[in-house]
């Protein structure tokens, strides 16, 4: 069964969302993920092998091939099915509608599991809904995916605002730096540390950082950037450049050392030049494993 669903159909739905008329788009969003929902009942079920999803372009490919470690053969989607139903949520919130949201929600990180703007929309719906545990782990989620400070700010002040609601005040402070070092500015990380300074001991505030990310940690929050995060990106970048395509190779290059640091992004490229020369070399000395057939990304 073919999906009938076209990314011109979503484009439709969206010019009512672009000229504010929800009670339009609403009708047609759910046409749509009806559509979808029965489709992926029929095509889908048999997920043993193989698993299908809508991800954005080739780099969330692959770095959810290195963060899940999935081993199932991916089949790409072409249609921004992701996309479609973040919009069905952004009606529902419009109307209250919070369950129903939430809903659509997971069905759009199901779609594109990468996607950490919809990780975070969805852990927020949880926190409003009461789900506080549920919040806390989709927020937790985002630190192993993000690829820009912003997101990794936002989740640590999720997460330090969970914390310092349950009497952790050193996580909560931990946290609360670790916001502020990637994204001092937001809202949510400037109500953060507002509200530790305001109700944690003085003794948690002047701590040293180390102590506090050692409690952070037997928690089970990463306090560094993802690795493999940056690696993807700058693999992604080497290969952007290959193609002659020098505006995606910088953004890439770019995210990758905002995330990680610029030593740490010289120190991986230069890894990953290494890989790839010893790679052709053993190419050109025709090893085995030159013959070997190419892995999946």
């Amino acid at each position: 069964m073919d999906l009938a669903v076209q990314a011109s159909d979503i484009a439709y739905a969206e010019s009512f969302l672009a000229a504010g008329d929800l009670d339009g788009a609403l009708p047609v969003l759910e046409s749509l993920t009806h559509e979808v929902q029965t489709w992926a009942e029929e095509t889908c079920a048999d997920t043993s092998e193989r698993q299908w999803f809508a991800f954005d372009d080739a780099f969330e490919r692959l770095a959810y091939r290195r963060v899940e470690k999935d081993p199932r053969h991916l089949e790409q989607l072409e249609v921004p099915l992701a996309r479609l139903y973040s919009d069905l949520a952004f009606v529902y919130i419009q109307v209250q509608d919070f369950a129903q949201a939430r809903e659509a929600l997971m069905q759009a990180v199901r779609w594109n599991p990468m996607n950490c703007s919809y990780r975070l929309d969805l852990a927020e719906l949880n926190r409003v809904l009461g789900e506080k545990q549920e919040w806390a782990a989709l927020s937790n989620s985002v630190l192993e995916r993000a690829t820009d400070t912003l997101s990794r700010g936002r989740a640590y002040a999720n997460l330090g605002a969970f914390f310092l609601g349950e009497g952790g005040f050193g996580p909560a402070e931990a946290c609360a730096r670790l916001a502020e070092r990637s994204a001092a500015g937001d809202s949510r990380v400037v109500r953060l540390r507002h509200n530790v300074m305001t109700s944690a001991p003085s003794e948690i505030i002047e701590a040293e950082d180390g102590q506090l990310m050692a409690q952070l940690s037997l928690e089970g929050i990463e306090t560094a950037p993802s690795t493999e995060i940056a690696i993807c990106l700058l693999m992604c970048a080497t290969d952007a450049a290959q193609e002659g395509d020098t505006a995606r190779a910088t953004d890439y290059t770019i995210r990758a050392r905002d995330l990680v640091g610029e030593e740490a992004a010289k120190a991986l490229i230069s890894l990953i030049h290494e890989s790839d020369a010893e790679l052709a070399q053993e190419e050109q000395s025709g090893s085995p494993l030159s013959s070997a057939q190419p892995v999946e990304e």
